[in-house]
């Protein structure tokens, strides 16, 4: 599985669904609501993004023009009606709210790497590209960070996770 791929499995809170009963923990609450209703279909969407994004990169790169016209005319459009989306979520407690904002930071980083790439291929410059795989590194650990984060909130709340099974063929 290649980098980018794993990148997006491991980046996905959104494969977890939480498994619990209702109680009287607003912090559970939130939680339930949060990670079943709110993100599942966003997981989607970002899936689908970084699906695009590993179909122009890595192995499957073929030339600049054609990474740079998949970021511009899909990929950054995408991403960023992602990111929208993504900060329209509403938590109601301090806790979840905080992690959240930790993702819309994570995902936020990542939209600028997609940018730089862009710039270093207009600009011909290894150095902006060194930049933004910089910048995708520092994202993916965020992220990493985010879902861990999650899962911690999620034991000391009560909350057992379960892992979704992620098609393969993404």
């Amino acid at each position: 599985m290649n980098l980018v791929k794993r990148f997006a499995l491991a980046s996905m809170l959104m494969f977890i669904f939480i498994l619990s009963g209702c109680s009287d923990d607003p912090v559970q609450e939130d939680l339930l609501h949060y990670v079943n209703e709110e993100m599942p279909d966003l997981a989607d969407e970002e899936t689908k993004v970084v699906g695009k994004y590993e179909a122009v990169t890595g192995v499957n790169y073929t030339d600049d023009y054609t990474l740079y016209d998949a970021l511009k005319l899909e990929i950054i459009p995408e991403y960023n009606a992602f990111i929208q989306e993504l900060e329209a979520v509403e938590t109601k407690t301090d806790e979840l709210r905080k992690l959240h904002e930790d993702f819309i930071e994570a995902t936020n980083l990542q939209a600028s790497a997609f940018l730089l790439i862009v710039t270093a291929i207009e600009n011909q410059d290894s150095n902006t590209i060194n930049e933004a795989n910089e910048k995708l590194n520092t994202a993916r650990k965020m992220m990493r960070d985010y879902q861990n984060d999650v899962e911690k909130l999620a034991k000391k709340h009560d909350v057992k996770l379960e892992k979704k099974k992620v098609d393969d063929s993404l």
